[in-house]
């Protein structure tokens, strides 16, 4: 018997957690269509803008061990 209780138990928590999530997801404000096409252009300029600053530190830092390694 207490392995049905413990097994009712169980089901009960999960029911409850996702009602939960149910309950959560009705808070969220999704955005709209072209909000995400803004979003998502931003983060794809951000993403570009941040691997050309890397790039070129890395090349700049290629650059000067080169130097400094050739005596």
């Amino acid at each position: 018997m207490k392995i049905f209780e413990g097994l009712r138990r169980f089901f009960s928590r999960i029911a409850k957690f996702l009602g939960e999530v149910r309950g959560e997801i009705k808070k969220v404000i999704w955005p709209s269509a072209s909000e995400l096409r803004v979003y998502t252009i931003v983060v794809l300029a951000a993403m570009i803008g941040i691997g050309v600053i890397l790039w070129g530190t890395d090349a700049l830092l290629t650059l000067v061990v080169g130097f400094l390694t050739k005596r």
